[in-house]
């Protein structure tokens, strides 16, 4: 008769697939008392080892995506990580996919594969505001976390999520608010959807927009991404960066307005033109936090705009991308914004 314990030893463990991008995470820099480092210096095999607990307690595979800083990130980088993570987890030999991933730009792809994975499996962002080389490092507690909250049930349909910090944060809502703490990413609008201590996975609340398996965009039929530009309003602003992403060939413009989406007079004009000639412009806001709404002090039907809800210009740069994709219909594109 088997044991409790030889049925527990018996049993499989999880499969995870690690994919590196680089980063801070696989960072390294030559004091461990100095801020100087390279980014993605460090291998995903050299990654791993340097976390050799998480062996314990799942089978772990690593693959090289990319190997830079992600303030290097490109569209085509984001295309070729989405579209492994999207054959990897129709295996059923693959139960979560863990992505280790610099911070400067991981809210932004992890929203694009929110947006673009058709998985209900765990899809985890992992990364570092410490190089491996620093010293209290804190890249190989959060790799841990990461695996954890991969390997577990309650992250199943919860869409892309990011670990960093204890903290379990929805794709679509975390950014980060800081330029070198630890603590640098926070959900600002809706807090943090969970916590994962050493390993100790809790959630408390579940996103509930759309995401992953509910989005219309099917990575597979994407091969490119059309150009969307961001500009940032400011007091005294100008009609020439306007000028320069039409002239640069943008088919839309985020545009990162004060206050509640706000426009200078002049820089106003020149997007009103823009969207007459068939340029998709939409208004979000600079302040970091709150809503973009809808005919505020800026007629929005007069001048052809569509406002990003909560979504910040980074994340509204993603979603209109893949927007354009599919249609150039103002309407069509504003109620993306007000489902994804």
């Amino acid at each position: 008769m088997l044991t409790l314990v030889g049925a527990s030893f018996l049993m499989a463990k999880p499969n995870i697939t690690i994919l590196a991008t680089g980063g801070t995470i696989a960072g390294s820099g030559e004091s461990s008392v100095k801020s100087a480092y390279s980014a993605g210096a460090v291998t995903v095999d050299k990654l791993l080892a340097a976390v050799p607990d998480i062996n314990k307690m799942a089978t772990i595979k690593g693959e090289q995506i990319s190997n830079i800083g992600s303030q290097e990130m490109t569209n085509e980088v984001w295309l070729k990580l989405a579209k492994r993570v999207n054959e990897l987890l129709k295996k059923d030999s693959v139960d979560g996919v863990v992505i280790t991933h610099g911070t400067d730009t991981m809210e932004a792809t992890a929203y694009f594969l929110n947006l673009t994975v058709k998985s209900k499996k765990p899809i985890v962002f992992v990364g570092a505001m410490r190089s491996g080389s620093s010293m209290s490092a804190d890249g190989p507690l959060n790799l841990y976390n990461a695996v954890s909250v991969a390997i577990s049930d309650a992250s199943k349909n919860k869409g892309v999520v990011v670990v960093m910090n204890d903290e379990i944060h929805a794709a679509r809502e975390v950014t980060k608010t800081n330029t070198s703490s630890v603590n640098a990413f926070a959900s600002v609008n809706t807090g943090k959807i969970g916590t994962v201590y050493y390993g100790d996975v809790h959630y408390y609340m579940q996103p509930l927009r759309k995401n992953t398996i509910d989005s219309e965009f099917d990575i597979e039929k994407i091969d490119s991404l059309p150009r969307v530009d961001i500009l940032y309003g400011h007091a005294n602003d100008s009609a020439v960066l306007v000028e320069a992403a039409v002239k640069a060939g943008a088919q839309g413009i985020v545009h990162a307005g004060m206050g509640n989406g706000n426009l200078f007079p002049r820089t106003q004009e020149a997007l009103s033109i823009a969207s007459k000639d068939g340029i998709i412009v939409a208004r979000t806001s600079r302040v970091g936090t709150g809503r973009t709404n809808l005919h505020g002090e800026v007629d929005d039907e007069a001048n052809g705009f569509i406002v990003t809800d909560n979504l910040n210009a980074q994340k509204a740069r993603v979603l209109l991308m893949l927007g354009l994709t599919k249609t150039h219909n103002r309407a069509k594109l504003q109620e993306m914004f007000f489902k994804y």
